[in-house]
């Protein structure tokens, strides 16, 4: 008899590091050293958590307009997703972001994500929240 395939072996990680690209698609280093966003996987119970706030959010805002969508403003819509990435966001790998020196943790990790300028680097951490491969126990951090 043949032995089935275990499909747990194939859960992802809680977190992982992303290495991030520049502006104009490279890889960043620093000192030779990747510069990586280690993040929450979608996997992992602080991803389901915040999935949850997106949701209420959406249903209050549904609700406080008689069941019709709200177009929300969009600083608002930046700073509830800012608010969600810092979240999601565990650590900064390989750099920091002197333009909040006085901020720690997440609020650090807020105020990268609502910098425009730097916006490349916020897209770069939504693409990678939405690819499970990028959190699985062999995959490759680029």
């Amino acid at each position: 008899m043949s032995e089935l395939f275990d499909i747990s072996s194939l859960a992802v990680a809680d977190t992982a590091p992303i290495h991030l690209k520049g502006p104009d698609g490279t890889h960043l280093y620093s000192n030779g050293k990747p510069i990586r966003i280690v993040l929450f996987s979608p996997g992992s119970p602080v991803f389901a958590e915040i999935e949850d706030r997106q949701v209420a959010r959406a249903t209050k805002r549904m609700q406080d307009n008689d069941g019709k969508l709200a177009l929300v403003p969009i600083e608002q819509r930046d700073n509830e997703q800012a608010e969600d990435l810092a979240a999601l966001t565990v650590d900064f790998e390989n750099f920091d972001f002197p333009a909040a020196a006085d901020k720690y943790g997440k609020e650090k990790f807020k105020a990268l994500y609502l910098n425009r300028k730097l916006g490349f680097i916020k897209e770069q951490v939504l693409k990678a929240l939405r690819d499970w491969g990028k959190f699985t126990q062999t995959s490759s951090v680029d």
